[in-house]
């Protein structure tokens, strides 16, 4: 079986979308975002543009968008999708539960309330080599200590968390981490404090937002963000859409889940490879391809045979 990864914030790079594979279905795509939005969305990928949190959200939901109908073109249709954050989206255009379009509109919204929430002085930081118990317990230290809050904001994989917070707060949390064994933790690039409470208020306004936009029921299978579980309903990936910017992102119960329901080629739409490198660690008898580090034809020619 077939599943479609898309990656979130932080996996954007200068560029990323004029790297597209040259498809016709890339090329309506791209000018169907263009036409909905009202600007060529070409111009989200310089590096002036990625300072903005909408020109990346909206970027990566056109260019997971873009490769899905490349693919479908080709003859793969997922049996399911799942995308990590603002990936999401692209997921849920991926199984029908939503137009693209209006997918665009909505990511272009809570993009703008993250934003306006926090324009800058926060975001995020990944912790490599601790558990999601063992950064808890950091977290709690570092309060009590610092009388800083930082939350956990991804669980990736079993010993690769993000968290988020301000920027100072993150950068003590970050000495406090590598001091405590972490292989790695790195800030990221995201100027918002993703999938916590500090989120709250926006996340109810994307909630309110939401309630017009037309939701159906998914042709294939939408695995959801905050229970890494599949949903089902219109108004169940409604939600999960309007509120995981609130919540911690299950990614690895969301992977987890997709190998138990049979899951045996994942395909991660560009751009990186985050994805696909952590499926390749934990799942090793499954095929994991990154869309961006092959050219289309390759990476149609790798899909078949894996899938054969």
């Amino acid at each position: 079986m077939l599943a479609l990864l898309f990656p979130g914030q932080g996996a954007q790079a200068q560029g990323f979308l004029h790297g597209l594979p040259q498809h016709p279905a890339v090329h309506r795509t791209v000018e169907e975002a263009s036409e909905v939005l009202g600007t060529d969305v070409l111009n989200l990928d310089t590096e002036n543009a990625l300072r903005s949190t909408i020109a990346v959200q909206v970027g990566l939901t056109v260019a997971g968008v873009a490769v899905a109908r490349a693919l479908a073109d080709e003859g793969f249709m997922p049996q399911m999708s799942a995308g990590l954050s603002v990936g999401a989206y692209a997921a849920a255009v991926s199984c029908g539960a939503v137009r693209f379009d209006h997918a665009l509109q909505m990511v272009r919204r809570r993009a703008e309330l993250m934003e306006t929430a926090y324009p800058s002085g926060y975001g995020l930081a990944a912790v490599s080599g601790l558990t999601e118990h063992e950064v808890e317990r950091l977290a709690a230290q570092h309060l009590d200590q610092d009388r800083q809050r930082v939350y956990i904001g991804n669980v990736n994989a079993p010993r690769q968390i993000v968290v988020a917070g301000a920027n100072a707060a993150l950068d003590r949390f970050i000495d406090r981490a590598l001091a405590a064994g972490a292989r790695k933790a790195t800030r990221l690039a995201v100027s918002v404090p993703s999938h916590c409470e500090l989120l709250a208020h926006a996340s109810d306004e994307l909630v309110a937002y939401a309630r017009e936009v037309p939701f159906q029921a998914p042709r294939s299978t939408y695995v959801g963000n905050r229970g890494g579980r599949p949903l089902y309903t219109a108004d169940a990936i409604r939600d999960d859409l309007a509120t995981n910017m609130r919540y911690t992102v299950r990614w690895f119960d969301a992977l987890t889940v997709m190998q138990e329901m049979g899951a045996r080629v994942l395909i991660e739409a560009p751009p990186g490879q985050v994805l696909t490198d952590i499926a390749r660690e934990y799942f090793p008898d499954s095929a994991a391809l990154a869309a961006g580090t092959f050219s289309f034809d390759r990476l149609v020619a790798t899909a078949r045979r894996r899938l054969a």
